[in-house]
């Protein structure tokens, strides 16, 4: 989503395939249980992609980061579930990139409609790379590709099948950092004009992230982070919207729901940055 260029400027996400690339190490490296279980990860990836990662796993801030990118995938999916529990069918993964997903779906999300949002060029040589390794689309997804330098994240998702009446979950990993303040808070102000139970789990990042060393060089990737939260204000913000559920996964709850016992090194990250918000009932009786 949103990475300041065009599509046709900038082509497929280079973080997202490292994303990608992220996940596919866990698979083949890390320890059981997997955080994650995403065997589709390693087919979408080409011989040169994440190389750069690849011969760096072992590194400190590269374990820190891979255990980031599978913890906040595994949180969002497990959220999904418990949204389906209460009756939301609807999935939107905003920024999907390579995201596997619906191509490994559990028996429960069958009853999901998902919409994977994106560049086209992104979708494209997803879709490209899904076919070569014989990898089928499943019927119950739809890509919605937005140009988001001339067309809203709204306007985008009315072209597309999602109903606007219906509670919906929506997923928003690793994208707001990339984006404007301005196309943050749209993301917010739409999801919160959803019915009663809608559900919206996003990663952020904070302000002294900007000077990281993981943002230098996104930055010279061409994909530089613009936006950054102070958590109490961001909380504030959510609230006034119309969220009434909002919690912020902490370091010590990702490590003792995910992480106790593992033989492999891996930790929850220090900083999470992995929240979750549910829109209020109060909110949807104004609808």
């Amino acid at each position: 989503m949103g990475h300041g260029l065009n599509a046709a400027e900038r082509g497929a996400s280079r973080t997202a395939l490292g994303v990608a690339a992220l996940r596919a190490v866990h698979q083949l490296i890390d320890g059981e249980p997997k955080i994650l279980d995403d065997p589709i990860a390693a087919l979408l990836l080409d011989d040169g992609d994440g190389r750069q990662l690849l011969a760096r796993v072992r590194e400190p801030n590269v374990v820190g980061l891979r255990s980031h990118v599978v913890l906040r995938s595994r949180f969002a999916e497990e959220r999904m579930a418990e949204a389906m529990r209460r009756g939301v069918y609807q999935c939107v993964i905003l920024g999907a990139g390579f995201d596997t997903f619906a191509y490994r779906q559990p028996d429960w999300a069958r009853r999901l409609q998902i919409y994977e949002v994106d560049h086209l060029a992104t979708q494209t040589e997803k879709r490209r790379r899904l076919q070569k390794v014989g990898v089928p689309v499943p019927t119950n997804l739809e890509f919605v590709a937005i140009d988001f330098e001339s067309v809203s994240l709204q306007d985008g998702l009315r072209a597309s099948k999602l109903d606007f009446s219906q509670p919906t979950f929506f997923s928003c990993l690793g994208v707001m950092v990339y984006l404007t303040r301005e196309a943050v808070n749209a993301i917010f102000a739409l999801v919160a004009g959803f019915p009663a139970d809608s559900e919206i789990v996003f990663t952020f990042s904070t302000p002294d992230a900007a000077v990281s060393n993981w943002a230098n060089k996104v930055k010279r990737l061409g994909e530089p982070w613009r936006t950054h939260f102070e958590p109490d204000v961001l909380v504030s913000d959510l609230h006034a919207l119309g969220f009434s559920q909002i919690s912020l996964l902490t370091a010590e709850e990702a490590e003792q729901m995910y992480f106790q016992g593992r033989n492999d090194g891996l930790h929850a990250p220090h900083n999470t940055h992995i929240a979750a918000a549910v829109v209020g009932a109060a909110r949807g009786r104004r609808r």
